[in-house]
């Protein structure tokens, strides 16, 4: 049975929003009291939030697809449609979000940090906020915007002070029994651990965390075996501490040749050659084992390596490591920059900023932007009313002009929206688009009216 989950593709979907409500205040001797439809509520957005409590991702594992509730309709009498409720979704501590292309979006750390991946549906107008000095009477109201809906994947790379690394079975996950309260797998036969396992250790006065990475084998910065799947949480470690099994059984392995090449295989993961590293030679309980870290401790310390002979059964030489490993994460954090306190930055758009854009596509136009393609969602096409004021609005904004700017004629197709949902019209230009020179026919005759 699966316990442990570090990746999960999440299918998330915000709430829609209510539709705002047409209606006209009705009572007694006032048949007609003016416009009172509601409008319609927001939709719930989908919101992850780092929750320390957390430990893995199984939860979405297990049940991938998440909604939030939608905005209620609006409704007469100036009643205005319910919220939909946010849905948050709990995430582990050192969460990072990515889109199913792998552009990274997220990267959540420390406790209460938060990210909505998923926008809900603004609620449409009612007809009484409509209503205007020109409009008195609206009979339509706005569509609510539909939520937000996509694809995200999460990664968990878990936070930790200490990483262990090593070949499967060379007693990471004894290391950090002996070390700290957790209670990791630990068996009398080979195997290896198929999930991290987090320790805290407290050495003087440091406390600090040690994670174990499940063993590595040549090829895992390739994809072979598990390595690949965890060495992600290697990342986010201080120190590099390589746990070399010096009671080994297989004739090809020792510990100068284990060493070398797990190195390999972080140098081929990448990023993690600035980080300190730490050699523990273990297993010397065993009597062979003690002479074989005998003899390669000298060949470690040649090469730069803080080497220590210990022992999770007999727990010798630990002691001495825990404090080593203490005093080099109190040294990392020391190096570490002060996490910079959060600004606000305010970009105000251009002056000259249209909001949208015409694109030109072959014979016909595209009109892109946040706005359009908000009214346009918004809008009711079966109520000729609400056409016309997204017409309306759409002039205001001065789309026309830039139609008519951009080459178009009286009769070309034009899109607004995604290409894959487009409302698509022939334009028919005002007066006031084209000016004078957009006036073909005699004064007086429009051919939009012919035939009707």
């Amino acid at each position: 049975m699966t316990s442990f989950v570090d990746r999960v593709v999440l299918h998330v979907a915000a709430g829609n929003g209510g539709h705002g409500c047409a209606s006209v205040h009705r009572e007694k001797f006032k048949p007609l009291g003016g416009p009172d439809g509601g409008n319609g509520g927001n939709g719930g957005d989908v919101v992850l939030v780092v929750d320390q409590s957390e430990p893995t991702l199984l939860d979405y594992h297990r049940s991938p697809h998440r909604a939030a509730t939608s905005g209620k309709a609006g409704h007469g009498s100036h009643r205005n449609g319910a919220e939909g409720e946010d849905l948050v979704l709990p995430v582990p501590d050192g969460t990072v979000v990515f889109d199913v292309d792998g552009n990274q979006l997220a990267d959540l750390v420390g406790p209460g940090a938060r990210y909505v991946v998923a926008s809900g549906g603004r609620g449409g107008l009612g007809n009484a906020s409509l209503a205007s000095q020109r409009r008195k009477a609206p009979g339509f109201a706005l569509l609510g915007e539909p939520g937000e809906s996509c694809d995200v994947v999460l990664e968990l790379k878990s936070i930790a002070d200490v990483a262990l690394v090593g070949y499967p079975s060379a007693g990471k996950s004894s290391v950090i029994g002996a070390l700290s309260a957790a209670k990791p797998k630990i068996a009398d036969y080979p195997f290896t651990t198929l999930v991290p396992n987090l320790g805290v250790v407290e050495a003087g006065s440091v406390r600090y965390t040690i994670a174990d990475v499940p063993g590595l084998i040549p090829g895992a910065s390739e994809g072979k075996g598990l390595g690949l799947e965890f060495l992600r949480h290697v990342e986010r470690c201080e120190i590099l501490v390589h746990v070399l099994d010096c009671a080994t059984l297989e004739s090809d392995r020792d510990p100068i040749s284990d060493l070398d090449t797990i190195e390999n295989e972080l140098e081929q993961y990448g990023g993690l050659t600035d980080r300190p590293r730490m050699v523990a030679l273990n297993k010397i309980d065993v009597p062979e084992a003690l002479e074989l870290a005998e003899l390669v401790e000298p060949l470690l310390r040649e090469r730069g390596y803080e080497v220590f002979k210990v022992s999770a059964v007999s727990r010798e030489g630990l002691r001495p490591l825990s404090f080593a490993m203490a005093a080099a994460v109190d040294r990392a954090r020391a190096a570490r920059p002060m996490a910079n306190v959060e600004r606000i930055v305010l970009r105000p758009k251009a002056v000259d900023d249209s909001g949208f854009e015409i694109v030109r596509e072959g014979e016909a136009f595209r009109i892109k932007g946040e706005r359009p393609e908000r009214w346009v969602r918004q809008t009711d096409f079966s109520n000729d009313e609400a056409v016309g004021y997204l017409g309306d609005r759409l002039a205001r904004l001065g789309v026309e002009a830039a139609l008519y700017e951009a080459g178009a004629t009286a009769g070309c197709e034009v899109r607004i929206g995604k290409q894959d949902n487009s409302v698509i019209f022939d334009w028919e230009p005002t007066i006031e688009a084209g000016g004078s020179t957009q006036i073909t026919a005699r004064r007086g005759f429009d051919e939009r009216l012919e035939g009707r």
